[in-house]
Order: C-alpha cells, then structure tokens, then sequence
C-alpha cells in the first residue's frame, strides 16, 4: 500500500512539474526576434541574406571591425564554408537537420559586396563557436 502511495505521489509531482509553462508576453518575444534578425537585400543582384539567430548581433560587436579584412579573404574563407554547409545540409543522416536546415546560394562569381561577405563570414564563426561545429 506504502508502494503504490508512493509511485501515484512521485507520479503527481512529475506531471504537475511538466505542466508549468511560464508566460512570455508577446511584445518582448517580437522585439528580441527583431532586435536578434539581420536582413540585407540588393534588389539590384536579387539577392536576400537573413540571419534570425539569438546573439548573433550582441557577439557581431565583439569580432574585428568592418575593413579588418579584405573582401577577396572574407569571400575565399565563405566560398569553403558555404561548400561544407550545403554538404552536410545534403546529409541529414549525418550532420544534425537542426543544424542544417537550408542551403546557402552563394555563388562564387557574384561579387555580393563587402557587407554581405563580412556578414556571412562572421555568422559562420558564430556557428562555429555556439554549436561546436567545424567547417573548415
């Protein structure tokens, strides 16, 4: 009798404990989402980069300023990049489909500009740094 108090008490307690969802109101959700996407877009080249990562822009501070590298260097280092991500995107069964969830359409040839590959440089590292991941 003892034993079944028990197990229905130990029970109780795990599902009261799961069925806690604290509340978060939407007006601090929408502005940490906004504060936390970065969207550059040339109409021009057709071209569109959002990055939507938490932090992304608080730890974009504390890298090199802009012109610390030269655009040929940022665009070398993202063309290997891009090419392992788009692989291990095409390799769910390796590499984490939360991780990997879209291929990135960078192309070589397309001269982006130097925010753009400074941007996409520097979220790479990011990457790298907050899920442990190499892709070099």
């Amino acid at each position: 009798m003892k034993t079944t108090f028990l197990c229905i008490a130990l029970l109780t307690v795990i599902i009261s404990c799961n069925s806690y969802q604290p509340t978060v109101s939407n007006n601090s959700a929408t502005s940490t989402i906004a504060s936390d996407t970065l969207r550059i877009a040339n109409d021009s080249l057709e071209y569109e980069i959002i990055i939507i990562e938490p932090g992304f822009n608080s730890w974009l501070v504390t890298q090199p300023p802009r012109g610390f590298y030269s655009q040929s260097t940022l665009e070398l280092r993202n063309n290997f990049s891009v090419r392992e991500y788009n692989l291990r995107v095409n390799n769910p069964l390796r590499y984490s489909p939360d991780l990997y969830m879209w291929r990135i359409d960078y192309d070589p040839k397309v001269n982006y500009g130097y925010e753009v590959n400074y941007l996409l440089y520097n979220y790479f590292l990011f990457f790298e740094k907050r899920y442990g991941q190499k892709l070099r």
